[in-house]
């Protein structure tokens, strides 16, 4: 099984939005970073991957099943990670546990207390009394101790102190070491993903902009700057979007190589960081 995920020509319309036509392959044993603006259609996607949602057209399929047979062996097998409560506020770690265990056929009480030790998390006091920090890491906790194999993550940082932050990314490339675990985090914070993503899947406003593995961004993206007097309709072909000032212009290129033979030594060629390419690619794609 290369992909744990696969949505195919998936749509769901709400008044005002539209998920349009999203094809999105997450493969297995890797982080796939899921960027863009609030509202682009992140979590709408994550509901519909969970079946919390059920798409108007297209197919899901996870683990290479349909929800429509295999709902309960599928949600086995997914851990579901938020930036905010899940759990019934007034319960404790040790009450959830109780009723989260006999869901699991792997859930495992020894790894359980691990994450509970290894994350300081005190079991007797009600959730509602945690941080988001700590009800962070209480759902990661449960999403391990059941083996989780596809671990889905909802802007789990938003809020978080740099510190919990840089602990839990750390924690993160720890969990792939092994290989068998693929992690799908959403976020609309992309330095986070810079230490850990292999892939990169960009939505903006209910559509899927690329789904590429961070080497492949490397090389085709990148800021372009040079002078105003080099921009002409034949040289902006290689450009996705240009930004025009006094001094000079700024542009994003998905071709570096094209820009290359275009301008030569007359621009300077930088790398083009997740931010620049979601800041360069929030309007429409097209020469301004």
């Amino acid at each position: 099984m290369e992909n744990v995920v696969e949505l195919l020509n998936v749509t769901k319309k709400f008044k005002g939005f539209t998920l349009e036509n999203i094809d999105l392959k997450v493969k297995q044993g890797f982080v796939t970073g899921f960027i863009g603006a609030n509202g682009a259609g992140k979590s709408t996607t994550i509901k519909i991957m969970m079946n919390l949602l059920k798409a108007d057209a297209g197919s899901v399929r996870i683990f290479g099943l349909d929800y429509k047979t295999h709902e309960k062996e599928i949600k086995e097998r997914i851990g579901f990670v938020y930036d905010g409560n899940v759990f019934f506020e007034g319960l404790n770690l040790k009450d959830i546990k109780r009723i989260v265990a006999p869901a699991y056929k792997r859930w495992d009480e020894t790894l359980f207390y691990q994450y509970i030790e290894q994350f300081d998390l005190p079991l007797n006091k009600p959730i509602k009394s945690f941080s988001k920090g700590m009800q962070m890491k209480a759902s990661l906790a449960i999403a391990l101790s059941h083996h989780a194999e596809l671990i889905i993550m909802d802007e789990p940082t938003a809020g978080l102190d740099p510190i919990f932050k840089r602990e839990l990314l750390d924690l993160l490339q720890e969990l792939m070491i092994d290989g068998n675990r693929t992690i799908f985090f959403s976020t609309h914070i992309t330095t986070d993903l810079d230490r850990i993503a292999d892939y990169i899947a960009f939505m903006r406003r209910g559509e899927l902009v690329f789904n590429h593995s961070i080497h492949e961004i490397a090389e085709n993206y990148a800021l372009v700057k040079g002078g105003l007097d080099l921009l002409d309709r034949d040289t902006e072909k290689d450009l996705v979007r240009v930004h025009r000032a006094s001094t000079g212009f700024e542009a994003l290129t998905d071709d570096v190589s094209a820009v290359k033979n275009t301008f030569g030594d007359n621009v300077i060629i930088e790398r083009a960081s997740l931010e620049d390419i979601m800041y360069y690619l929030k309007g429409d794609i097209h020469h301004v």
